[in-house]
C-alpha cells in the first residue's frame, strides 16, 4: 500500500462501514458506498456518516422494544 493507493468506502447489510482498496474485489456481503479517495479521506467520510456504530439489526431491535 502506498500513499497513492485509492480506497472505496464499503458497507455490509448490517450498515457497518469499512474501507477497501479500490481495485480489489469485495468479499461476499460487502457493497461499495460510492466514495473513493485516499485512506484519510475515506476514514473522514466514514467518521461523518457512521454516527451509530451498532449493527442495523441491533438498532432495529432496540427501536421496536422502546
Amino acid at each position: 500500500m502506498s500513499e497513492s493507493t485509492l480506497y472505496d468506502v464499503v458497507h455490509n447489510d448490517e450498515e457497518q462501514y469499512s474501507l477497501w482498496e479500490a481495485e480489489r474485489e469485495l468479499p461476499a456481503g460487502w457493497h461499495r458506498e460510492g466514495t473513493r479517495g485516499t485512506r484519510e479521506e475515506c476514514v473522514a467520510h466514514i467518521d461523518r456518516i457512521w454516527t451509530d456504530i451498532r449493527p442495523r439489526s441491533v438498532r432495529e431491535r432496540h427501536a421496536h422494544s422502546a
